[in-house]
């Protein structure tokens, strides 16, 4: 490992059992063959598979994350080669091998045994293959064959830069998320579709097969492993299922229910969780956010998802668990996940933990004009200058917003669409943020529309931070430099979806000596004052909007 800083997590790393624990919680099957580990890796200036790899790397760790054992950086043109081995059996009785990968980045061809089973774009969202027809009896040979562009195109890709500093951080690539196979039957459940509806206290599913072929399906609901009710319907229908005495969810008392899904030879086990998240007008008539019914007040952190030793991947899921406690032992009651889309088992200790997530879908756009465009938003809110709803009747221009690539634009809807699909079930997530301060923001009006389509059942910041365009569900405000000064919005909820941002470095606790803060203290008593006061001026502005 490297001198770079380390969690207390990482420096107790076991290359023979990393994060070992189920990667799909929504949807457990008793079969798992878990492929993290050691692989041998090779980086080379071309896609071919390589004679002979330079070493060993630690998956699911990319090669920029010390936790890798590698510590360089996948530059565009270069190919990130991944080999190792794998003893499967012949499948029996018509059963499918399913090859998972939870996330790769950025694009990606997997092989098997020399054969080619499939290319994947996309870094942060998972995929699979059937290689059934694949393997053999025995040992096989798994290969995967990386390429990252980062942010010299207009993939999304968060806040990864290969030329990092500031608001700008380290690039990662490659395998970041747990690789596991499952055997399953010749007709299996590919997906369910879960959402809760409060006021009916009912949960509506719908089961989805890999044949798309109608048969029927038996549920069954647990509540604390007590058995509350059983019932059937027919895979591919709407299904609703009244839960009795139903028991919502909230941060405070998160109540999950458990739920094993039965159709043929297949068997899924998932959990679920009664709650509702809309806008209301308040005693005073003024737009909040109400759960179950109920004004609740959000309060929580800009959460982006980098370890020091493992970049976007967690060295253990202790590491994730302890995040999200910090939080609560702390106050908050929400984290906004920053442009990154974390793996299963982070929202799962959400729903369980019982935290609230404002998900950021993942930006992108050409990446050079991008960060001029953002110094330039910086700068103008910096003067006090940014009205709050910007040419309401059109959108952004698209040259200024770095989005003139139609097939960028037609990845980056694509991608909203798989992130609302991969993440539905989640309870803990109640709120979609479309575009963050402008970047590779377009067509705003008619996203926002295409969300509310697939995902009627929870909230949408459709423009955080500037360059609204009076859609979505909130008049959202980031505000780091100047006086605010806070009305009600007449038709949205008004939200200061960022503010502070004060740092204070720490010698042997900080990942680098360059700091990084609009406001820098020298001390933990200068900085905790300061954050009080910040606090106040943030309870001074609730009640103001009271």
């Amino acid at each position: 490992m490297s001198d770079h800083l380390m969690t207390r997590w990482g420096q107790v790393i076991d290359p023979e059992h990393v994060l070992e624990e189920y990667p799909r919680p929504g949807m457990k099957r008793d079969s798992f063959i878990f492929l993290n580990g050691l692989w041998d890796y090779a980086i080379t200036d071309s896609s071919e598979l390589p004679e002979s790899y330079e070493g060993k790397i630690l998956v699911p760790f990319s090669p920029e994350a010390s936790l890798s054992g590698v510590n360089r950086t996948l530059l565009p043109g270069q190919f990130l080669h991944y080999r190792r081995t794998f003893t499967a059996q012949n499948p029996e009785g018509g059963r499918r091998l399913i090859l998972r990968f939870g996330a790769v980045d950025q694009s990606c061809t997997v092989y098997i045994n020399g054969q080619k089973v499939g290319d994947h774009s996309g870094g942060y969202w998972k995929f699979s293959f059937d290689i059934t027809a694949h393997v053999t009896e025995g040992e096989n040979l798994l290969q995967v064959v990386v390429w990252d562009l980062t942010d010299s195109e207009y993939h999304s890709r968060g806040k990864q830069s290969l030329d990092r500093g500031g608001m700008w951080y380290s690039p990662q690539s490659g395998i970041w998320q747990t690789v596991w196979m499952e055997y399953v039957p010749e007709r299996y459940i590919t997906e369910l579709l879960l959402t809760p509806d409060l006021d009916t206290a009912s949960l509506k599913i719908q089961v989805k097969m890999n044949d798309r072929e109608r048969q029927p399906v038996k549920l069954a609901v647990f509540l604390k492993d007590e058995k509350i009710l059983e019932t059937a319907g027919m895979t591919e229908d709407t299904c609703s299922i009244r839960i009795p005495s139903c028991k919502p969810w909230t941060p405070e008392a998160p109540v999950l229910y458990d739920l094993i899904v039965s159709t043929g030879e297949d068997e899924v086990a998932s959990y679920f969780a009664i709650r509702k998240i809309s806008l209301e007008r308040d005693a005073k008539g003024i737009i909040r956010m109400f759960l179950n019914n109920k004004p609740y007040y959000q309060n929580g952190i800009l959460d982006q998802g980098y370890y020091p030793d493992g970049l976007y991947t967690a060295p253990s899921d202790e590491a994730m668990i302890n995040d999200i406690l910090q939080m609560k032992a702390l106050g908050f009651n929400m984290l906004r996940k920053h442009v990154k889309i974390e793996p299963d088992r982070w929202y799962y200790h959400c729903d369980r933990l019982g935290m609230l997530v404002w998900q950021d879908m993942i930006n992108g756009g050409e990446w050079l004009r991008g960060r001029i465009e953002s110094k330039v938003s910086s700068l103008a809110q910096k003067a006090g200058k940014i009205t709050r709803e910007v040419n309401l009747s059109r959108d952004a221009n698209l040259r200024t917003f770095v989005r003139d690539n139609a097939t960028g634009r037609e990845e980056f809807v694509h991608e909203v669409e798989q992130t609302i699909r991969q993440l539905y079930n989640y309870p803990c997530i109640v709120l979609w943020v479309l575009f963050n301060e402008g970047w590779g923001q377009f067509g705003t009006q008619k996203i926002t529309e295409m969300i509310r389509q697939q995902d009627p059942s929870r909230l949408l910041d459709a423009a955080s931070g500037w360059h609204d365009r009076g859609g979505g569900d909130f008049s959202s405000i980031h505000n780091y430099f100047v006086p605010l000064i806070i009305k009600p919005h007449r038709y949205r909820c008004v939200a200061v979806s960022e503010f502070g941002d004060f740092s204070w470095h720490i010698q042997g606790h900080s990942y680098t000596e360059n700091e990084f803060g609009y406001r820098k203290y020298s001390s933990c008593e200068e900085l905790t004052s300061a954050f009080a006061n910040l606090w106040k001026l943030a309870e001074v502005f609730e009640n103001a909007v009271r």
